[in-house]
């Protein structure tokens, strides 16, 4: 509820999910990721109205979810710093530099990771992966 207000207005919200198996995780901090990669999509469209797709399933023993926007694209200098504490891009007063970094400490707890794919002008896919319950054991 609280992502569909800042999402409604931006983008339409394109799912495709599919069937997964369990992961063993701590759901309030994997949704905690999911909320802040949402809004970070919605921020990068701007004010022209896009689309957010919001995608899941399996690669071998992980479990992926991933957001792609229709924003503006991440530079590749700056790809490489979006996970320091503290680094934003936005105006002073518009973020802090911690909704990312945030992001990867809880993937990171979860025996996961965080991959970014962009191109300037085209948009963003973050994809999350996370161990599935049986192939930690």
């Amino acid at each position: 509820n609280v992502v569909w207000h800042e999402l409604k207005y931006k983008a339409e919200v394109v799912r495709e999910l599919r069937e997964i198996p369990l992961v063993e995780c701590f759901p309030a901090q994997i949704n905690q990721v999911f909320t802040n990669l949402l809004i970070n999509a919605a921020q990068a469209i701007g004010e022209a109205r896009g689309t957010i797709t919001v995608r899941t399933g399996v690669d071998g023993d992980d479990v992926w979810f991933e957001v792609n926007d229709t924003g503006s694209g991440i530079e590749p200098e700056v790809l490489e710093r979006l996970f320091e504490p503290f680094f934003t891009t936005r105006p002073a007063g518009q973020g802090a530099g911690l909704g990312l970094p945030l992001c990867y400490g809880i993937v990171q707890r979860h025996q996961g990771r965080i991959e970014v794919k962009s191109e300037v002008g085209r948009g963003s896919v973050f994809r999350v992966c996370l161990p599935v319950a049986t192939a930690r054991s």
